[in-house]
């Protein structure tokens, strides 16, 4: 099945907003995350399986708001006993899915129901800050958390510190509000899109 982006006919390249007479690394970076593997790890409640010895691309599933990564791909702490995959090998679920046995996980894929759009700058905190109540600022590299934006339910993924790195998840169907929500948000900032 082809993956048609969210954001395909909203997303375009170029720079918008205050960024006439700012030098290009000054500027707020934002893009979309696309062609990648997304899926839900759910372990059952009732079940006793010992998840310490569990990897996913070689990574242990990470504890309460936080995540663990490599090049490849990224987990997510969602809940309790609930996270998401990311990641740029489209066939980690079928290689790494074998080892979630049905009476005790549930596994889903969200590849096509997810809008991720990343930005990167030294103003990120100040463009979430507009539109998510939680305090962005206690936040650091490989922290998540779940929230809002203007209204929207996302998820926040702290990619790194320096430079300022977030990425920003939202479904699919609210895609284009999102994308609308942050890149007004950054306008005052200035931004480059690609």
């Amino acid at each position: 099945m082809k993956q048609i982006s969210s954001l395909n006919n909203v997303h375009q390249n170029g720079k918008f907003g205050d960024f006439e007479n700012k030098n290009e690394k000054d500027l707020l970076k934002i893009s979309e995350l696309k062609n990648v593997l997304i899926f839900q790890i759910v372990q059952y409640k009732n079940s006793s399986s010992d998840i310490s010895n569990i990897k996913v691309d070689n990574l242990k599933l990470p504890s309460t708001l936080k995540s663990s990564s490599n090049s490849d791909t990224r987990i997510l702490w969602m809940g309790p006993k609930n996270w998401i995959v990311i990641s740029s090998k489209i066939d980690l679920l079928l290689k790494d899915g074998k080892q979630f046995d049905e009476n005790n996980f549930a596994i889903t894929d969200l590849s096509h129901s997810r809008t991720i759009i990343e930005i990167q700058g030294d103003p990120v905190n100040e463009v979430l800050k507009k539109g998510c109540p939680i305090n962005i600022d206690k936040f650091n590299e490989g922290d998540c958390t779940n929230s809002i934006y203007n209204g929207i339910s996302i998820t926040i993924d702290f990619i790194s510190n320096n430079p300022k790195k977030v990425r920003i998840f939202g479904l699919r169907s609210f895609g284009e509000s999102l994308h609308h929500s942050i890149t007004d948000s950054s306008l005052e900032f200035g931004y480059q899109s690609n």
